[in-house]
């Protein structure tokens, strides 16, 4: 038992990939690494389904076409034809690499969302997004007024979104996957072989494309409420 839970443990860390040589060494956590990796597949990805387009697409420019489609519809039936266009490219963006990052455990390493770090910054982002829209579409007066809708009273819980929502978000991604994981490497530990392979397909492939669909949904769902 005690040996377990030891290996468990260390599962459990979040390991310093390599450290650059500044300021007496600044480290580089193997989430950041598996980040990178991720970002450079869905970019090579990208070029290789957008490379060649012509008028007559083949089943690379098609699978191409309805990734977009499927974006782009979802952000216009969510934000309205006149917002669309604008929050598509990040939304997608996150979307895609919540997708890929949550299944990475299939391919033999640790989610990058396992790293509380990588969720709470997903998660400042969505609320700088939601918040920064907020006030680029009402302007400053407009964009305070709607703390106090529908009613003033209830402003002080509008304020308190700020901070709630990103932390909803934050800890909401955070906790399913590291479950996931924690769930996964017990499994691993106590039954090493045939047994995880279902198990990693619930929890490596389809609640971690849940998890990412919820991410985005939510941040949208916020987002619709800041510009209506």
């Amino acid at each position: 038992m005690e040996a377990i839970k030891a290996e468990l443990n260390a599962q459990l860390q979040t390991h310093t990939a390599f450290e650059i040589p500044l300021n007496g060494g600044i480290p580089v956590p193997e989430s950041v690494v598996v980040t990178w990796a991720i970002m450079l597949v869905l970019v090579l990805a990208a070029i290789w389904l957008t490379h060649g387009m012509r008028k007559r697409p083949g089943r690379r420019q098609m699978a191409a076409e309805m990734l977009v489609g499927f974006i782009n519809n979802f952000c216009r039936d969510s934000l309205g034809e006149a917002h669309w266009r604008t929050f598509a490219p990040y939304l997608g963006t996150v979307g895609l690499y919540l997708a890929v990052a949550n299944v990475s455990g299939l391919f033999g390493v640790a989610p990058p969302t396992k790293d509380l770090n990588v969720t709470a910054g997903l998660a400042v982002m969505s609320a700088v997004l939601i918040y920064g829209a907020q006030f680029r579409y009402h302007g400053l007066g407009g964009g305070l007024k709607k703390f106090g809708a529908p009613v003033a009273i209830v402003a002080p819980l509008n304020i308190m979104e700020i901070g709630i929502r990103p932390l909803s978000l934050c800890m909401r991604l955070f906790g399913n996957i590291f479950a996931g994981f924690v769930i996964m490497e017990l499994i691993k530990l106590a039954v090493p072989a045939i047994i995880p392979i279902p198990f990693s397909l619930y929890f490596d492939v389809f609640d971690g494309m849940i998890q990412a669909i919820v991410f985005v949904f939510l941040t949208t769902l916020f987002l619709a409420e800041s510009i209506e």
